[in-house]
């Protein structure tokens, strides 16, 4: 019985375990892998239970000629969010994603739009007729969206928020009110 206790703790604690970021050598930084526990739409990470994201780029939704990703924003807090033109949930949060940029840019945060089976027009025009001031991502496939391992691709819209190394601190599928990321977004700028 106590070679199957002792088993069994073996076996919590390998799953318990990550891969270097890098592939290579052992790191005190873990990647992100995306779970929902019993389907939950709104989830929070303390920083010792935080994954990194890394390698999420794509083309510049303003500009067809340059790519733009994570890399891009080094310590900054980075406020991802998973949209398209075609959507009418997403109609509705922007305003309050962009009076959020608004409102916390000039402490280290960005807010980052990836757009998602779109076309680049629609995409653009969207974005000019309500004012978004922050940038995008063009990413019509979503394979930016690989970087979010296990992440549902057909949750649209979404809103990642990451701390300042780029470590999920909270996820919200579906639409999200400023009401509700605001006071993240502060706490995260605040760490």
């Amino acid at each position: 019985m106590r070679w199957v206790v002792a088993a069994l703790a073996i076996l919590v604690l390998a799953g318990c375990s990550y891969r270097p970021s890098d592939g290579t050598a052992p790191s005190q930084a873990k990647e992100f892998t995306f779970v929902a526990p019993g389907g939950q739409t709104r989830l929070t990470y303390d920083p010792e239970e935080r994954g990194a994201v890394t390698g999420l780029e794509a083309e510049d939704l303003a500009d067809p000629n340059r790519r733009l990703g994570l890399a891009d924003f080094p310590g900054q807090v980075v406020v991802l969010n998973i949209w398209g033109s075609w959507c009418g949930p997403c109609r509705e949060e922007i305003p309050d994603l962009q009076e959020t940029y608004a409102q916390t840019r000039d402490r280290g945060v960005i807010l980052l739009g990836i757009d998602v089976r779109d076309d680049r027009q629609a995409a653009q025009d969207f974005l000019r007729s309500r004012r978004v001031e922050y940038p995008s991502l063009f990413d019509p496939a979503g394979r930016s969206l690989l970087a979010l391992r296990g992440f549902p691709p057909n949750v649209v819209p979404s809103t990642i928020v990451l701390d300042r190394s780029h470590r999920v601190a909270a996820v919200f599928l579906g639409a999200v009110r400023m009401s509700e990321l605001r006071p993240v977004v502060d706490r995260v700028a605040a760490e």
